[in-house]
């Protein structure tokens, strides 16, 4: 790497440092160097633009890997997004995310794993394995305290030193300890200084402590200080709009204020990251063995599904048995697979819960209602009323579309230069199937021009001039209109944007499309009929973009509209109500004891209908078991506001976070950290600590085959305020056949019975309890230790 570096100017070296457009690295062909690419996870993998012909397999949300408990299922994923890596030309996939569940309200909540930080980085590390198997980097985030998004870009998180090493750094550190060869530095500050600029825990914790080799890349426009940055610890500067190295940097060398060495060290870092990918030097030849990426996505969301109630086993349901099954929900006609912001990719299909549920009930009577619609925007117009949906790129590129719907972050379709691209325009011929009032929406940002027919219905500007490109983006807006039309007779439906100059790279632009129909005290009137009538009801409920999403916060933990009255009404009129709750993170579920089962399916990925189908019908388990506690009530969760005082956040919580928090103050959740029911029961035979290892015996007392997740838990036998009442010390998943007994073991290595104190690691001697646990609040065995000074 120094005989490369050698040969290189300071200006080439520095533009290895910061973006060359939105997503990539500059090459340097004379020492061999190719561009190197990143790419958007973490659910599936972007590549650098939107492209209708080259989607991404989008696999369930980080919560629901989570809820797998599964490490082994969690590398094999991210063997699938290594290869779609490949596959898309990406070099580095900015992912996983490894915030911890603080508090519900995050609107990134979804995106993360879970609220204890031993789960987070075993499922991390799992997932970094995966991808890494196939040489794409991976780059794990965000480097520190980002677990919140209300001025994200400002705000100063103030942490303590303790529950910085015990709780928030832990997950990082274990992905460190993998081999991971990426980590992005947060947008917000830690303890008086900018995460991008943070010498302290990027130079002296991460690399020099812990040993990183790998790189340190700036979240999007993150890095804004020159020197500060460069001094900081900070490798790579992304992207090139607004970025302040470059020249900037080359003479801040100059001038002495950086030293060359440091810009060498740096290069080092990108060159090693790139010959780790196979951007430096011949490209790689290897073969890897090709994963289906529809089977992988399948078996995560089945395996992530978590049974929260069951009354007198009423899942699974015996297809025989039924004659009529009602499906209610506008969630189970349009699936929530993923979560918004930079966590949405664009899959090749989605299998709605009606449409999964109705492939697997063939010769049953499987009847929908919509019942309630959360969704604030319309939905995309797409359909058999819709033919030759077509989008126009300025007259330059020209591609039909299955929905009105278009996004991108970079590289444009058909790879034109966005400084070539002023306007776009989607048009398609629309033949009404009712008469009536049909309502068109316009979404996004610019000046829109909407004609249905020979009308104009709308022209203007959804956003007052001047608004910055972050709120543009994850704060759209919707203009509605009116228009009365015939049943089957066509009209042409054109939307023309006027897109500002330089933000063609920037691009979230829907048409949407709602017909004529009951309002909303009339559809859960109907819901409820078809219910009556029917053997069974199943119904969706979630959460929409407009509630989980990046760029903002969550005002409220309820579901949104009028979901849970549906869900009441719907629960009065047929007993065996099964209610599907579509979220990436927890929601109130005040009516979760009056009805026969609650399955919690997260953000299910695109396989999300057929997984369900087969967990309903006991085709698959619902193997999933909570990874973060979900509340009765909002008022109930120990950390819930996320609004700064002055720009500040503290967290005085210090180590109590999650459900160590929810013991501390003596609340009883609605369900506990841990749990999730099955098809089978288990009984744990025997308990016992030999070097360090936990060995549990467990026995299948059901009659079928099933999974279970073993979790093992520490409490100190003299509690003090200092300390967790418990925490999580390991887990297995074993599976077994009806009265087969297995054994796992799970190791308690030193540092699960360590504090940090004066700048170090302190085992605390004493005795301890170790409990092996269905759940946290479901302890099954326990045995006392002495751990020794």
């Amino acid at each position: 790497m120094d005989e490369l570096i050698s040969e290189l100017s300071l200006e080439e070296k520095v533009s290895l440092l910061g973006g060359q457009d939105f997503w990539s690295l500059p090459e340097i062909a004379r020492i061999g160097l190719r561009s190197l690419v990143m790419s958007d996870g973490p659910v599936g993998v972007r590549g650098t633009g939107w492209a209708p012909e080259d989607p991404s397999v989008a696999l369930p949300s980080p919560t629901a890997l989570a809820a797998t408990w599964d490490p082994e299922l969690v590398e094999r994923a991210g063997r699938l997004l290594g290869q779609e890596s490949r596959r898309k030309g990406v070099h580095l996939l900015l992912a996983p995310t490894v915030n911890l569940h603080r508090t519900p309200l995050n609107g990134r909540h979804f995106e993360c794993f879970s609220e204890d930080p031993l789960l987070t980085g075993e499922i991390a590390a799992a997932f970094v394995t995966g991808v890494q198997s196939l040489g794409v980097g991976t780059t794990v985030k965000h480097l520190v305290g980002n677990d919140f998004e209300t001025e994200r870009m400002t705000v100063d998180v103030r942490i303590s030193e303790r529950a910085l090493r015990e709780v928030y750094l832990p997950p990082f550190e274990r992905v460190v300890r993998a081999g991971g060869w990426g980590v992005m530095s947060a947008y917000n500050g830690v303890n008086g200084s900018p995460m991008s600029s943070h010498a302290e825990l990027q130079q002296r914790v991460l690399k020099d402590e812990w040993g990183f080799d790998g790189i340190v890349v700036s979240d999007w426009r993150a890095a804004r200080d020159t020197v500060g940055a460069a001094l900081g610890g900070l490798d790579i500067a992304m992207p090139a709009m607004q970025n302040p190295w470059g020249e900037a940097l080359v003479e801040a060398v100059r001038a002495g204020l950086v030293p060359e060495e440091e810009i060498d060290a740096k290069v080092r870092r990108v060159l090693r990251l790139a010959a780790r990918v196979g951007a430096l030097g011949p490209p790689p030849s290897g073969e890897w063995p090709e994963l289906d990426g529809s089977a992988v996505a399948h078996e995560v969301a089945a395996r992530s599904f978590v049974l929260v109630r069951n009354e007198d086993f009423t899942l699974p349901l015996e297809p025989a048995a039924l004659t009529r099954v009602a499906v209610i929900g506008a969630l189970a006609l349009d699936a929530r697979v993923l979560g918004g912001g930079s966590a949405t990719v664009t899959p090749p299909h989605v299998i709605s819960p009606l449409e999964g549920i109705g492939r697997s009930l063939s010769g049953v009577d499987v009847a929908y209602a919509t019942g309630a619609d959360p969704r604030p925007f319309l939905p995309p117009a797409r359909g058999p009323e819709w033919t030759g949906l077509r989008v126009d790129l300025a007259g330059k590129y020209d591609f039909a579309v299955g929905e009105a719907a278009l996004r991108w972050i970079g590289d444009l379709p058909g790879r034109l230069d966005p400084a070539d691209v002023d306007g776009l325009t989607i048009a398609g011929t629309f033949t009404p199937a009712v008469d009536g009032e049909h309502v068109f929406a316009v979404s996004g940002f610019g000046t829109f021009v909407l004609t249905v027919g020979e009308r104009e219905v709308y022209r203007g500007a959804l956003h007052a001039e001047g608004t910055e490109r972050g709120e543009l983006l994850l704060s759209p807006r919707e203009h509605r209109a009116a228009v009365t039309l015939a049943a089957g007779v066509p009209v042409e439906v054109i939307l023309t944007q006027i897109i500002p100059a330089g933000m063609a790279h920037t691009v979230s632009t829907t048409l949407g499309h709602r017909p004529p129909g009951p309002d909303a005290a009339e559809m859960i009137t109907e819901a409820a009929a078809l219910a009556a009538g029917s053997d069974v009801a199943i119904v969706v409920v979630g959460t929409t973009e407009q509630v989980e999403s990046e760029g903002f916060d969550r005002t409220s933990l309820a579901l949104p509209g009028t979901q849970d009255e549906l869900v009441r009404r719907v629960a009065a009129a047929n007993p065996r109500t099964v209610v599907v709750v579509n979220a990436g993170a927890p929601v109130l579920l005040p009516w979760a004891d009056d009805v026969a089962a609650v399955v919690l399916t997260w953000f299910p990925g695109q396989e999300a209908g057929a997984a369900l189908a087969d967990v309903l019908l006991g085709v698959l388990e619902p193997g999933g078991r909570l990874p973060t506690t979900w509340p009765r009530r909002a008022e109930d969760c120990p950390v819930l506001d996320v609004t700064p005082q002055g720009g500040v956040v503290s967290y005085d919580e210090g180590v109590f976070v999650g459900y160590r928090a929810w013991q501390r103050a003596s609340r009883e959740p609605h369900y506990a950290f841990g749990h999730g029911l099955g098809y089978t029961t288990w009984s744990y035979e025997a308990l016992r600590v030999v070097d360090g290892t936990a060995e549990i015996t467990v026995t299948n007392t059901g009659a079928r085959e099933g999974r279970e997740v073993i979790q093992v838990y520490v409490r100190p036998a003299a509690p003090d305020d200092e300390r967790p009442a418990e925490w999580l010390a390991g887990f297995a998943t074993v599976t077994a056949h009806p009265d087969e007994s297995v054994t796992a073991r799970v190791d308690l290595p030193e540092r699960t019975f360590q504090t940090w104190a004066d700048g170090g690691w302190h085992t605390v001697a004493g005795d301890y309890e170790i409990v092996a646990a269905h759940a946290l609040d479901d302890p099954r065995l326990v045995v006392s230790l002495t751990v020794g000074a």
